[in-house]
């Protein structure tokens, strides 16, 4: 068993779209920043998605595209531009998690309802087994969040403290 930390969509832009979306993402940062010690404490890999969008004027150099200084990252941690909600889409995430040997991925970020469980999904048809990390979760409507936490694995930070 090896997992790796996936931290998705957590970037300025969205964190600036309404008062709910940076409400959403200001806590689940939080769980995500906990996720991100004990993921660095066990070596264990920490995988960066950003949306890329230049339509969204979502691209490497612009602001919106940059995740929020409040997020605990390093320049080790690998990095990957995505245009599709499913993280591994014409990403090359896939195989470097294989690179890795990396069976788990736990997941975090934004947004709940759509590319996080595009990528929980993606997740399932690669034989990789998906969990998200409750509480670490974002959207706008709290709601969606609770959608994908209850048809999903999840697991606590407790208990994945203890498991790691």
């Amino acid at each position: 068993m090896k997992p790796a930390l996936l931290v998705i969509d957590i970037q300025n832009k969205f964190l600036n779209l309404n008062q709910a979306c940076s409400k959403s993402l200001t806590s689940a940062i939080e769980y995500i920043n906990a996720a991100i010690d004990l993921f660095r404490e066990k070596e264990l890999p920490i995988v960066v998605v950003q949306q890329k969008s230049e339509e969204e004027d979502l691209v490497p150099g612009k602001s919106g595209f940059d995740v929020p200084k409040s997020v605990k990252l390093q320049p080790q941690d690998i990095r990957i531009a995505k245009t599709y909600g499913n993280s591994f889409t014409k990403t090359g995430l896939a195989e470097r998690l294989r690179e890795l040997q990396v069976d788990i991925v736990i997941l975090t970020g934004f947004c709940a309802e759509y590319c996080v469980l595009s990528t929980y999904r993606g997740a399932q048809d690669l034989d990789l087994t998906p969990i998200i990390l409750k509480g670490s979760l974002a959207s706008d409507n709290a709601e969606h969040i609770r959608f994908v936490e209850e048809i999903s694995e999840i697991i606590s930070y407790g208990a994945l403290k203890t498991l790691l």
